[in-house]
């Protein structure tokens, strides 16, 4: 099978990496291999730690980047748990962590993952299929309320309630199973008014229960907390997000650890707290026209970077 992913904002990647410096980089995110090749061919003598939670992109990555040999090393697991998973390797820590996030053209486009609501396929949605809990269990098993709350927090939905009830409503007659039975349900809970323009009916659905399914926020949390623990001081943390729950929490991360201190103003800091980061972009780096028109899937990338600071004992 081929795994086809288009990579966003590569060169963007690259630059604010500072990867033609070369160094010691982890992809968290590797998907089909975009960034991880772009960051070795920056420098050749780079290296770089590849970690993904899918399978299918472990081994169309490692076919891809064959010919780099030693200089990259690939790893099963979650961004999650990016401490654990690299500490082995590079105990002194890296020069800088790219962390792509959210479902990959490849994921989209393999109707049997279930995460589109344009093919009828089981409802799945796993980015690790070997992860217990699908789409259908959630859709299945949780309440009305929790089901509201999800599409509500993690879709935007206007329609959660409404939508939540359709879904507990049909279920009772029988299991919804199938990405189309879903979508179709979607449709129905939505008043014609309200779907005659605008981009599917169903997106904001599926986008929540992606995110339930996969932690996704919660996932990223943990992860530039981890980014954080290995990087070294001047490296690094380049994060690409595609909805706005996701760039809100890299923003809020990046400010409160380049602000740590919460001390009122009059009384001047008390507290010792250290900035751990500099913001480096002052806003939000979005693809370009050329970009865009290569791979209209990038509209909604946002790329924010960020580099490690010099503690006061490395400043002495």
């Amino acid at each position: 099978m081929q795994y086809r992913h288009e990579t966003v904002l590569r060169e963007e990647t690259v630059h604010y990496l500072r990867a033609a410096q070369g160094g010691i980089f982890i992809d968290g995110t590797l998907g089909g291999g975009g960034h991880t090749q772009a960051i070795l061919d920056a420098h050749p003598e780079t290296r770089v730690i590849g970690i993904d939670r899918d399978p299918e992109a472990l081994l169309a990555s490692r076919q891809c980047l064959a010919p780099y040999g030693e200089r990259v090393r690939l790893v099963h697991g979650n961004f999650a748990d990016l401490p654990e998973l690299v500490q082995p390797w590079v105990p002194e820590g890296v020069d800088g962590v790219v962390l792509d996030i959210g479902v990959s053209s490849h994921q989209l486009d393999q109707p049997q993952r279930g995460f589109s609501y344009w093919h009828d396929a089981p409802l799945d949605m796993r980015m690790d299929p070997q992860q217990p809990q699908t789409a259908a269990d959630i859709v299945n098993t949780a309440s009305e309320e929790e089901l509201s709350r999800i599409l509500r927090e993690f879709g935007e939905e206007r329609w959660a309630a409404r939508i939540a009830s359709f879904i507990v409503r049909e279920r009772q007659r029988e299991p919804i199973l199938t990405t189309g039975q879903l979508a179709q349900l979607v449709k129905d809970a939505i008043p014609a008014k309200s779907r005659r323009s605008g981009p599917h009916p169903a997106r904001r659905t599926f986008q929540a229960l992606r995110i339930a399914v996969n932690d996704e926020l919660g996932n990223l949390e943990r992860g530039l907390n981890g980014a954080l623990k290995v990087l070294r001081s001047g490296g690094r943390l380049v994060v690409i997000t595609f909805h706005s729950l996701e760039d809100a929490l890299v923003k809020s991360f990046f400010r409160s650890q380049a602000n740590p201190c919460t001390c009122p103003p009059r009384l001047g800091c008390v507290c010792g707290k250290e900035p751990q980061l500099r913001i480096v972009t002052t806003k939000g780096v979005r693809p370009g026209p050329v970009e865009l028109r290569r791979n209209p899937r990038a509209r909604s990338a946002t790329l924010r970077a960020a580099e490690r600071v010099l503690s006061v004992e490395e400043n002495a």
